[in-house]
């Protein structure tokens, strides 16, 4: 574990407290896609900043550092450097319990979260689609809790989401999947 410095910790914290543009309801620490900031030099005006998409390619990301590049010049950081990692890839297990509570009251089904720490196994059968399968794991309603849910499409208003009905209180929402 790194241990940051006051400084490095206020600043985490004023880049952390960015918003992210496709979940405004999350911050960019809740959603666990900031993973460090670091003062570069003794004078505190260079500040290097790490951050993980949420997978290759999102479109978001361009978007998160010009924020997180402008939040830390109005905080006084004359130069920021925001750099792209993508080891360790994020997971939805990165997502703190305090953006999971806010999905859940925004109307998004939080990611379901893995029981065990470690690699996710995979198992190779049939393609699922509409129609096909139910899920092993039920996904649970945010609206009214019920768990007899059904999926309506893979893909919702990003690719990270899936569109969902309940068939409880008949309410279509969307499902932060896991990854």
């Amino acid at each position: 574990m790194v241990t940051l410095t006051p400084l490095e910790a206020e600043l985490l914290a004023v880049a952390g407290s960015v918003p992210d543009p496709e979940l405004p309801v999350l911050t960019l620490q809740e959603l666990g896609v900031l993973r460090a900031v670091r003062v570069r030099d003794t004078a505190a005006d260079t500040v290097e900043v790490e951050l993980t998409p949420t997978y290759t390619g999102c479109p978001a990301l361009e978007a998160m550092s010009l924020d997180i590049e402008r939040v830390l010049h109005e905080h006084g950081v004359r130069e920021v450097t925001v750099r792209t990692v993508l080891t360790p890839a994020w997971s939805t297990d990165d997502i703190t319990d305090e953006g999971r509570r806010k999905l859940r009251e925004f109307g998004i089904a939080p990611p379901r979260v893995r029981q065990a720490a470690g690699p996710v196994p995979v198992t190779l059968g049939p393609t699922r689609a509409l129609g096909g399968a139910p899920d092993t794991d039920p996904v649970p309603c945010p609206l009214c809790g019920s768990a007899d849910t059904e999926l309506l499409s893979r893909f919702s208003s990003t690719a990270c989401k899936a569109l969902r009905r309940c068939l409880a209180c008949r309410e279509p929402f969307d499902h932060f999947k896991e990854l």
